[in-house]
């Protein structure tokens, strides 16, 4: 006879306290330091890291998962709150960036020019994205979060970067616009109304093709709640949405530009080679005087590693608090292979694209820049190409299980 008490649902595993321990020693000792070294700002950005972080870890805010599940299966909850994202991010960006400055001090956009080079390699990254199995934040939260395969991806996608940083002079003597800004050319109301416009468009694509797939829109799947969920997660993905953009603001306001990512792994690898006695600060691409400053200051000075291993910890710290936080060290060789190919796509794809899912086209579509736009068109494609790949490689493609009558 079936019992006629309800089924319970599952307790959430206990929080892991070693690994958490290690995370908040780790972020404060760094957050003192770099304090210290480098000035206060610098300690606050890598405090704004690991909340970028935990955001990203607690609200499972994937963009490659996102693309993936659309373009399989015609789920849009991920996109639609990517939508979400760029809208308010927009919208807080769009007047300050016009203005020039933000509490007395001079803030600008990340626009860069639209053109061969963006098309080649947002479509590269966007097929590195499905291979490698996460983006360039999603690669450090997911690191964080104690994914053994992603560290084999990210340093591949090191890699990627600086041979990206070495052929990026080529590629960007192709055709291309000079860099062009919206909020310039329309001013800021106008630019803003026109992008406003666009996310709502693309919202609604989502859900009528989500509709005709499947009936209706699909519940997002969520983990059994701790008793203290907006500490220990799951967050809904709209919290995730709205927090990623808030937090990108306060990087704007910290740093005086808007939040990226890539930039700095290309800096690690060209630092590898060049304690190797590769001579990097020859090539053209570090001959630039910002990069050349880089390359030869240490690298608690530069913003985007800070923040970057920020993520890092911070994810650690997300997982543990979830109960989550378990390595696993044995990877397929095939899943390797996809790791290693994503790696690299991901990074020579992010030098090409003068960013990532974050520098060009999250920070990029908030500064105004249309480059930003370009990249998201070229990387859906590699996208779709990627999201048919991964099969090959072992890989899964989410798809729902059609309900039985």
């Amino acid at each position: 006879m079936a019992s006629s008490h309800p089924l319970r649902t599952p307790p959430a595993p206990p929080v892991a306290l070693k690994p958490l321990t290690v995370a908040l020693a780790l972020l404060a000792v760094g957050a003192l330091y770099l304090g210290n070294a480098f000035g206060i700002k610098q300690g606050a950005l890598y405090v704004l890291g690991a909340l970028l972080g935990l955001t990203l870890y607690h609200a499972a805010f994937g963009f490659t998962s996102a693309w993936r599940v659309f373009i399989a299966d015609g789920r849009g909850a991920g996109l639609r709150a990517q939508m979400v994202m760029l809208a308010l991010g927009s919208i807080l960006f769009f007047p300050v960036l016009a203005s020039g400055s933000l509490f007395g001090h001079p803030v600008t956009g990340l626009v860069s020019p639209a053109g061969t080079s963006v098309i080649v390699g947002a479509f590269m990254f966007g097929l590195g994205m499905q291979l490698g199995g996460g983006c360039a934040s999603g690669t450090l939260y997911t690191v964080g979060g104690g994914s053994t395969r992603m560290i084999v991806t990210l340093i591949a996608f090191v890699a990627g970067s600086v041979i990206g940083s070495a052929h990026l002079p080529f590629w960007s003597s192709l055709p291309q616009l000079a860099p062009f800004s919206t909020v310039k050319t329309f001013g800021w109301p106008l630019a803003l109304a026109l992008n406003l416009a666009l996310f709502a468009l693309i919202a609604w694509l989502t859900v009528r093709i989500e509709k005709r797939r499947h009936g209706g829109l699909v519940a997002a799947h969520t983990q059994p709640p701790h008793a203290s969920p907006w500490l220990h997660g799951p967050w809904p993905l709209l919290a995730g949405a709205v927090a990623l953009a808030v937090l990108n603001f306060a990087t704007l306001a910290l740093s005086g530009r808007p939040w990226g990512v890539t930039s700095a792994f290309a800096l690690w690898g060209a630092k590898a080679l060049d304690a190797v006695g590769v001579g990097v600060a020859n090539w053209t691409y570090w001959r630039a005087p910002a990069n050349a400053a880089a390359l030869h200051a240490p690298l608690g000075k530069d913003i985007t590693t800070v923040m970057d291993i920020g993520i890092v910890f911070g994810a650690m710290a997300a997982a543990a608090l979830a109960g989550r936080y378990a390595p696993v060290w044995r990877l397929p060789l095939r899943s390797l292979i996809a790791a290693i190919l994503g790696g690299l796509l991901l990074g020579y794809g992010a030098r090409l694209a003068y960013g990532c899912n974050i520098g060009a086209y999250f920070s990029g579509i908030v500064s105004g820049s249309l480059h930003g736009w370009l990249w998201m068109v070229a990387a859906f494609f590699g996208n779709v190409l990627g999201t048919r790949l991964r099969p090959m490689f072992g890989l899964e493609v989410e798809r729902m299980q059609p309900t039985s009558c």
